[in-house]
C-alpha cells in the first residue's frame, strides 16, 4: 500500500459524491445537513488534494467533467465500503430489517440474483428479500419495487440510476436449429431465419434495427413476455435470439453466431428512489448489488 499517494479528506469526497448523486450543491447540502457555503468550500478543496477539475461551473448550476465522472465510480465504491465496514463494525446490519423488493427481468433474477441474496442473508439476516421477476419496467416511483436492475436508464428526475457494467452480447441459436437451417454467415443471412420473440416483437425490431439489422415480424414466429419461456424456445431449436454473454454461458449447448462481429452491448443499470439517503435497508442492499453484480458479470 502506497500510504503517502492517499492525501484528500474523506469528508471532501463525501460531499464530491454527495452532489454527483443529488444533482445540484443544495440538495446534497440537505443531505449532508451542512450549508451550501461549506459544501462549496469542500468540493473546491478536493479539487485542490486532486488537482483536478471536478465541476465546472456553469452560472449557478455544476456540471461534471468527465474526470469527475470517471473519478466518482472509485468514490462511491469506497462509499459503499465505507457504509458496509460501518454497519458490520457496530453489529448494526444484524439488526436491519423490513422487506426490499428488487425488480429484475426473469432471466436475470433466476441466474444472477440468487448468489447475491444468499450473501444477503448472511450479512442482513432480518432483511426480507422480495424479487419481482418481470420483463416489464416496474415504476420505482409507486413502490411497486425498492430497486430495479434496468438496461435503460430511467428518464424520471426523482429517481438514483447508477450504471453498474456494460454486458456484450451475442446472437445465439441451438446446435439442431443449425443443422436445420443452416449457420448464418453475416447480418444479410439474419433475414431468411426465425428469431424468437421477447415480449413487445416491435420494440425488439426496433432495437434490432438500431444495430444495423432490418427483419420483419413475419420471422418472429414463437415469443414469450416472459424471458425464461422465450430462452427455452432458444435452447429448443425455435430461432435466434440476442442474449448477453453473462446468461448465456450457462447454457452451453448453445453457439454463438457471428463471433467475430461487433458484440451487441447490454448497459446495467441500478436504479432506486431517494429514500436511498434515508432508509438502511435499502441503503445496504443496494450497495451489495453494486458491488457483487459486477464480478457476476465480468
Amino acid at each position: 500500500m502506497n500510504w503517502q499517494a492517499i492525501s484528500f479528506d474523506w469528508n471532501h469526497a463525501r460531499a464530491f459524491l454527495a452532489v454527483v448523486e443529488t444533482g445540484s450543491l443544495s440538495a446534497a447540502a440537505r443531505v449532508l445537513n451542512q450549508t451550501q457555503p461549506t459544501l462549496g468550500r469542500q468540493i473546491t478543496a478536493f479539487e485542490e488534494e486532486l488537482g483536478v477539475t471536478l465541476f465546472e461551473r456553469v452560472g449557478r448550476s455544476l456540471k461534471i467533467t468527465q474526470t469527475g465522472a470517471d473519478l466518482a465510480d472509485h468514490v462511491r465504491a469506497m462509499a459503499d465500503a465505507a457504509g458496509r465496514m460501518t454497519l458490520m463494525a457496530s453489529g448494526q446490519s444484524q439488526a436491519i430489517e423490513g422487506i426490499v423488493r428488487i425488480a429484475a427481468s426473469e432471466l436475470f433474477a433466476a441466474h444472477l440474483l440468487p448468489p447475491i441474496v444468499a450473501k444477503l442473508r448472511s450479512i442482513a439476516p432480518k432483511i426480507e428479500v422480495d424479487i419481482v421477476a418481470a420483463n416489464t419496467v416496474s415504476d420505482l416511483l409507486q413502490r411497486e419495487a425498492d430497486i430495479a436492475v434496468r438496461n435503460v436508464r430511467p428518464e424520471q428526475p426523482d429517481l438514483i440510476a447508477r450504471l453498474i457494467h456494460d454486458s456484450s452480447g451475442r446472437f445465439y441459436a441451438s446446435k439442431g436449429y443449425i443443422q436445420k437451417r443452416g449457420r448464418p454467415r453475416n447480418y444479410q443471412d439474419f433475414k431468411t431465419h426465425d428469431f424468437v420473440s421477447f415480449g413487445n416483437t416491435d420494440q425488439m425490431l426496433e432495437y434490432l434495427a438500431m444495430l444495423g439489422l432490418e427483419l420483419t415480424a413475419d420471422q418472429f414466429k414463437v415469443g414469450s413476455s416472459n424471458s425464461l419461456v422465450a430462452w427455452e424456445m432458444v435452447k429448443q431449436g425455435l430461432g435466434i435470439a440476442p442474449m448477453s454473454v453473462d446468461v448465456a454461458r450457462a447454457s452451453p449447448d448453445l453457439e454463438v453466431l457471428l463471433p467475430d462481429s461487433d458484440p451487441v452491448m447490454f448497459p446495467t443499470w441500478l436504479v432506486t428512489h431517494r429514500e436511498l439517503h434515508t432508509s438502511r435497508r435499502i441503503r445496504l442492499v443496494y450497495d451489495l448489488l453494486a458491488e457483487e453484480l459486477p464480478k457476476l458479470m465480468a
